[in-house]
């Protein structure tokens, strides 16, 4: 099991705009991120959504492409915007932010042509596998409410 950080690292995290993709091939499945073990992110070892930190002024469509580009040699072609979460640090000296989570759907043969550039490993997952998975929990919810989807509309 990964190590946890966060409980004695002194490093700063800071909070940003962000993107990330809920990734769904043909049959269902999620492909998801191990992100990398180490201090200066938010949830290290955990698996969650491909994704990051929006640029100052970059749209969240722009965003996406360019994360995905960096973490995988990714273009896609087709998303659309899922959720959104806003998060308000400002009681914990930072400011508020938000999350937007993008919907992909690909193939399993796209996914065999992807390159990780960045985090520890990326895998499929069958949706009820996703959350016996040690998630990033603000991925977690946006996965919960993506297998949901059908019970809220």
């Amino acid at each position: 099991m990964p190590s946890v950080h966060f409980l004695s690292d002194h490093q700063p995290l800071r909070g940003e705009d962000a993107v990330a993709a809920i990734i769904t091939v043909e049959d269902g499945r999620y492909l998801m991120q191990l992100r990398d073990d180490i201090s200066g992110i938010f949830y290290p070892g955990h698996w969650g959504c491909f994704g990051g930190a929006m640029a100052q002024g970059e749209s969240g469509a722009d965003a996406l492409q360019r994360e995905l580009a960096e973490e995988l040699e990714m273009c896609a072609q087709e998303f659309r915007e899922f959720v959104t979460f806003g998060f308000d640090l400002t009681k914990l000296g930072q400011k508020k932010c938000c999350r937007i989570y993008f919907e992909i759907t690909t193939t399993e043969a796209e996914i065999g042509r992807l390159v990780l550039h960045e985090g520890a490993g990326l895998r499929l997952f069958e949706p009820a596998e996703l959350f016996e998975a040690r998630l990033a929990l603000y991925d977690s919810f946006a996965l919960w409410l993506h297998v949901a989807r059908h019970r809220l509309s």
